[in-house]
């Protein structure tokens, strides 16, 4: 578990490095941020994606990708020293995540 906290965090933060409007201060702000946005993915992910799931059935599971974004801009407006600045950067930076997530999580197993 601990493992896979790290690896998102790395993840984040390569994703902060990479998209402008995703920022990032502090090894402190990631840490935090990677903990928040993996319990927000346990708990409200779950419940976004069942009550949206006739539009996700309806996009093919595109709809998938917003509701990643939502979760990384809730993250951003209640964790201090992570921004995530507007809609666009947090569908983008959805997007980059889940790849960088996906490739680091491959190198280590």
């Amino acid at each position: 578990m601990i493992a896979r906290w790290l690896v998102n965090a790395v993840a984040l933060y390569l994703t902060a490095l990479i998209l402008p409007g995703i920022s990032l201060r502090g090894i402190g702000a990631t840490l935090i941020a990677a903990a928040v946005l993996g319990i927000a993915n346990a708990v409200i992910r779950p419940v976004l994606l069942i009550l949206t799931l006739p539009l996700n059935v309806l996009t093919l599971g595109l709809f998938t990708f917003v509701v990643n974004a939502l979760m990384l801009w809730l993250v951003s407006a209640v964790v201090p020293g992570f921004v995530v600045r507007g809609f666009v950067p947090a569908l983008v930076g959805a997007v980059v995540l889940s790849l960088i997530s996906f490739v680091l999580t491959r190198l280590i197993h």
